[in-house]
């Protein structure tokens, strides 16, 4: 068999009674009269997932994509239709789904490799991997019932993806972890899916779905409305999207002029309060952040990097439009005759949206750096870019020869910075592309 999952005509009926004393009437009637309406949480519902695909699912809340997926692994059952799974399946569902609040994390992670059919000496090779993935310190030996949501995302999905399932199964779970965990998260699904991994993936993020996955289904009141392409599903989940939310209100008009207010004026950085307290600020994190696939030769090295509004506050959340501060703390470990610096910033699935180096801006660089030396490096710029959460990779690198065509890198930190975007327009996280482009927009009337 070449398929993963295939489903024939899968229905789902529950009955729905307008008041609780009715359930009684029905059982009890002598006649069988019924007190119930029935409602198709799935209608009739056939499709065939081969191995190896990986398969978004969209969707309004409401349209069956959580009571199919919980189907397919076994924790509901069908109403009406057939159902073949082929390969062992991993999911995460709901968070905590299948852990035992009363046992370690530790504990736990031993009961689920049990229950997926790996033995303990198994889970022995696997245990250090998914204890460092999950990276919830010392709360991996505490009962997990004392975890908070982000814990339990952690850890489940480090359980899920390290027993080596073959179809995995994420409905909307990643939602509640920080944004340098959703990126560790994805790289790991990514890694998956090329190793051959049948990956079901469920999110209202729509780009996620549309750069993770080939294919994808849009579901609408228990039905599978759209089977094609994850690009043209995705851009008909938009529209609907779209024409359901109608057009701004009035409080949401007048927040957004009085922001574009707040945004204006020429307001500028102070960029000597470069204070040995002002320094650290947010190091800790950064630190942490920063052991996740980090490269170079370390003769200069990034020893802290911020995000700051224009008061010089570090910031993790930003208003569309506002300008920020990226300052880049360098520290050389040896000599570098010509240290370069750049940054990307990232989607969560790891796409490279905005990017820009020293070498766009007049060759800019740190000439003659001696070993000891600190250099603060300060990006201003405008965030305009879609509401969702992003990443910056920050890099800093000696050219090989003088056509600057060739470097070495010196440090490279995929997650240096992670932040929010927000605003009050909903057409911004709706919008077909990322980053706002401006335009100098005339239209003429020539009849």
């Amino acid at each position: 068999m070449d398929f993963a999952i295939k489903a024939e005509h899968i229905t789902k009926i529950y009955k729905i009674y307008e008041r609780d004393i009715d359930r009684l009437k029905e059982t009890f009637h002598p006649f069988h009269k019924r007190y119930s309406r029935d409602f198709y949480a799935l209608n009739d519902v056939s499709f065939e997932i081969k191995r190896g695909e990986n398969v978004g699912l969209v969707g309004k809340n409401g349209a069956g994509k959580s009571t199919l997926l919980k189907i397919i692994t076994g924790v509901l059952t069908p109403s009406g239709g057939n159902l073949q799974v082929n390969g062992r399946i991993a999911s995460l569902l709901e968070l905590g789904a299948g852990f035992n609040p009363e046992m370690t994390g530790v504990e736990n992670i031993y009961m689920n490799g049990l229950l997926i059919g790996h033995s303990r000496e198994i889970m022995d090779a696997k245990i250090d991997d998914i204890i460092s993935f999950a990276d919830i310190g010392d709360f991996i030996n505490q009962p997990v019932k004392t975890y908070s949501s982000g814990m339990f995302a952690r850890l489940a999905f480090a359980v899920n993806a390290f027993v080596e399932p073959d179809i995995l199964i994420v409905d909307e779970a990643l939602s509640v972890g920080d944004a340098f965990f959703q990126s560790k998260c994805m790289d790991k699904m990514r890694s998956m899916i090329q190793g051959g991994v049948t990956v079901i993936f469920v999110s209202h993020d729509t780009f996620a779905v549309k750069n993770l996955c080939e294919r994808a289904f849009l579901m609408q009141n228990g039905k599978i409305l759209m089977d094609s392409s994850a690009k043209e599903v995705v851009e008909v989940y938009r529209n609907m999207l779209v024409e359901s939310r109608g057009e701004l209100t009035g409080a949401q008009a007048q927040f957004q002029n009085n922001l574009a207010d707040n945004l204006r004026g020429d307001k500028k950085f102070d960029r000597q309060n470069f204070s040995a307290e002002s320094l650290e600020r947010g190091k800790e994190i950064f630190m942490k952040n920063a052991t996740y696939q980090r490269g170079g030769d370390g003769r200069a090295i990034f020893d802290n990097v911020q995000l700051l509004n224009l008061d010089g506050e570090l910031i993790n959340e930003v208003i569309f439009g506002q300008e920020v501060i990226l300052r880049m703390i360098v520290r050389f470990k040896s000599y570098v005759a010509f240290l370069g610096m750049g940054y990307h910033i990232r989607n969560a699935t790891g796409i490279d949206l905005v990017y820009t180096d020293s070498r766009f801006n007049d060759t800019k660089a740190i000439v003659d750096g001696k070993a000891g030396e600190v250099y603060v490096i300060d990006w201003q710029f405008k965030v305009e870019l879609r509401q969702e959460m992003y990443d910056i990779a920050c890099v800093i690198s000696s050219p090989v020869d003088e056509t600057l065509s060739s470097v070495e890198l010196c440090d490279f930190v995929p997650c240096a910075v992670q932040f929010n975007v927000v605003s009050p327009n909903p057409y911004l996280s709706l919008s077909g592309g990322y980053v706002h482009w401006h335009n100098d927009l005339k239209i003429s009337r020539v009849n």
